[in-house]
Parts: C-alpha cells; sequence; structure tokens
C-alpha cells in the first residue's frame, strides 16, 4: 500500500468511486474548453494514478495548478500538436501546449505504431505541458506486447550534487513490462530524493520529512527528521554525495537530454517555468526474441523477487507494480480514499465553473 506519511488517515478519508470522480474531472475539464475527448483522456491520466496509489500525481495536486495555468492562457485547451521532425522509428512532436494529460498518450501511442513496424520506436515532445504519472504512458504499451519507457523535465527543484540552488527537474521515469500472471512490472520515480508533490502532501497532512530528502533554502542538505521548513529545495535521489546524489543528479542530467536537448529545446533551467518536454519509447518484444520465452522468463524473474525471504520484521519482498497492482484492485472496490477538503474544493469547483459533480 502507499506510504502511510503520504496516505490520508482512514479515519479522515471520504471514500469516492473512481467513475464519480472521473466524470467531474471530465466535466470540469470541458469547462476549460477541452473536447470531450481530450478531457476523458486527461481525466483516465489521473485516474490512473490515484488508482494506483500515485497520489501526488492524482486529481488532489495537480488539479488546481491546472485550472491557474489554464486562466492564465499558459496550457493550450485546444492544441493542434505537429511532428516537426521525423524518420522511421522516431519523431519529434511540437505540442503547442497542450496538456499533456492528453496529448501525451498520442505522443506515446505514436510511439508504439513505430515500434509495430520497426520493432522500436522513440518519439521526444516538445512546448509540452505537464503530463502526470509517467508510468501511466508507458503501461500503455504493455497491452501491445511491448515494453514502454517515458520520461519527462518537470519541476525545477532539485540541486545538483554540491549545488546551491536548483538546476534540474524532478525529471521521473517510468518502465512498464508484462508480469504474464504476475502484475506487471511498473517502475515509476523521480529522479529527486521523492516527488516534490509529496512534500506537499506532507505539508497537507503536517507529516515531517525524512534526512536527505530536501535542503534548506540556500541548498544545505537536511539530514534530520524535520518540520518542513519556509525555503527549501529538493535533493537528487540519493541525498547527499556519500549516498549515491551523483547518480540521481546525473538520470535527471540525462532525461532533461532525451527529453528537451535531443528535441531541438535548451535545457530546463533555462526554459520558461512549466515548459516541458517528454520522450516516449516503446520494444516490440518479438523483434528481439519468443514473446512467450520472454513472459515465462519476467514470470519467474517476479516469482522468484516474491518468494525471496524477507529480513528482519519485513513480512514479504516486493517489486515496482506489485503494490500499486494491489492498491488499484483496492481502491476500484472501495473507492479512492480522498482529504475531505479535496472533496470539497471539487465540489466548490464544479459549482462555481458550472460543471457537474458526481460526489456527493
Amino acid at each position: 500500500m502507499p506510504s502511510e506519511r503520504f496516505t490520508v488517515a482512514e479515519d479522515v478519508a471520504v471514500r469516492i468511486p473512481h467513475e464519480a470522480m472521473r466524470a467531474t474531472i471530465e466535466s470540469i475539464l470541458e469547462t476549460q474548453g477541452m473536447s470531450d475527448l481530450d478531457a476523458a483522456q486527461a481525466a483516465d491520466t489521473l485516474l490512473y494514478a490515484d488508482l494506483r496509489g500515485i497520489d501526488s500525481h492524482g486529481v488532489s495536486n495537480m488539479f488546481p495548478i491546472y485550472l491557474d495555468l489554464f486562466a492564465e492562457g499558459f496550457i493550450n485547451p485546444t492544441p493542434e500538436p505537429r511532428i516537426v521532425r521525423e524518420a522511421a522509428a522516431v519523431a519529434t512532436i511540437d505540442d503547442d501546449r497542450g496538456l499533456g494529460l492528453a496529448t501525451g498518450p498520442r505522443a506515446m501511442d505514436l510511439a508504439i505504431s513505430k515500434a509495430e513496424q520497426c520493432g522500436i520506436g522513440a518519439v521526444s515532445v516538445t512546448n509540452g505541458r505537464h503530463y502526470g504519472a509517467a508510468s501511466y504512458h508507458a503501461h500503455r504499451a504493455v497491452p501491445q506486447g511491448m515494453i514502454g519507457l517515458s520520461m519527462t523535465i518537470g519541476g525545477l527543484m532539485v540541486v545538483p550534487t554540491f549545488g546551491s540552488k536548483p538546476m534540474v527537474g524532478l525529471n521521473p521515469i517510468a518502465v512498464a513490462v508484462t508480469g504474464g500472471d504476475q502484475p506487471d512490472f511498473v517502475f515509476d520515480a523521480s529522479m529527486s530524493s521523492v516527488a516534490g508533490n509529496k512534500i506537499r502532501i506532507a505539508q497537507r497532512l503536517g507529516a515531517k520529512v525524512l534526512p536527505g530528502w530536501i535542503t534548506d533554502g540556500d541548498g544545505n542538505p537536511i539530514l534530520e527528521e524535520t518540520d518542513i521548513p519556509e525555503a527549501w529545495w529538493m535533493l537528487p535521489t540519493g541525498g547527499t554525495r556519500d549516498g549515491g546524489s551523483h547518480k540521481g543528479y546525473s538520470l535527471a542530467m540525462m532525461v532533461d537530454v532525451l527529453c528537451g536537448v535531443l528535441g531541438g529545446d535548451p535545457p530546463g533551467f533555462l526554459r520558461p517555468s512549466g515548459d516541458v518536454s517528454h520522450h516516449f519509447m516503446a520494444y516490440k518484444i518479438d523483434a528481439f526474441c519468443d514473446p512467450d520465452d520472454f513472459t515465462e522468463h519476467m514470470q519467474q524473474f517476479l516469482t522468484g523477487l516474491r518468494q525471496t525471504a524477507p529480513v528482519g520484521d519485513h513480512d514479504r519482498v516486493v517489486y515496482a507494480g506489485l503494490v500499486a497492482h494491489e492498491t488499484e484492485q483496492e481502491r476500484r472496490i472501495n473507492g479512492i480514499p480522498y482529504h475531505p477538503q479535496v472533496v470539497r474544493y471539487f465540489e466548490d469547483t464544479a459549482q462555481r465553473l458550472g460543471a457537474r459533480s458526481m460526489l456527493s
């Protein structure tokens, strides 16, 4: 299950059926000028995150920001993405300031289509906006007999190792692989110590942050559990140099190169805030090996991990995607747990914008 540090306590949470939240989100997005099709796709991207326990990228944390950016004209509700450079297996797309929740899946689908023809497909997207949980896009490849890879530049909040100010983004990477008769392997993580939105969740819940997650306002790593200071930045994955922060920092650079520089953009720290780029890849399994053998070997891999004897007082060994799968199964049955303030926000927002709310 999701970390208790970032989870609304059950005695406080309001359980909302995912269909009700999905319909509410669609209706609100339509009031912003998005087409029915784009609003439905954006809602699906957000609800994927909430169902699988990726609450940092679900409706509660991102949606108010999207509405502000629509109001400012920063997000184009009716974009016309276009391919600006293309070869057999690759393409670069200008996303026309489209909300990546809706336009990102189409770019991933183009990578899948190219992989169907060439065995591998890669698509870079420039002039984009936030695209939600990276794993949503990567996971689209799995039903097509492929491995999916997705990454994005996002949130200039991470200081480089030994640095005093943020110079790279949170820059998540996701990969999704079939598990056969086991839940799929789905890895999704920012190259920061934790996802930046988790710090916002911790602020809302009054939770402390752990050592090595953030810096103070001058970039000095905070190495004890603490309340969140007024000014802070994110540390790379690894926290400090001794903990391996140079790895998270360098991976964040790699994401910036593949998403942005490769598509013709300057590095993220030279771009306007919120102007992001994405990168999508698909690997057609039967172009590399026999797909039945691949699936059998993945089943052996994942089963072997689950059967590993745990250490200490841990009750089991898990892998990326297993807990998310279990969380989704539970939330589809019992509803998604939201903080009451989140539910009130969407009810009030729907009423204010003349959208329909299905939450009461």
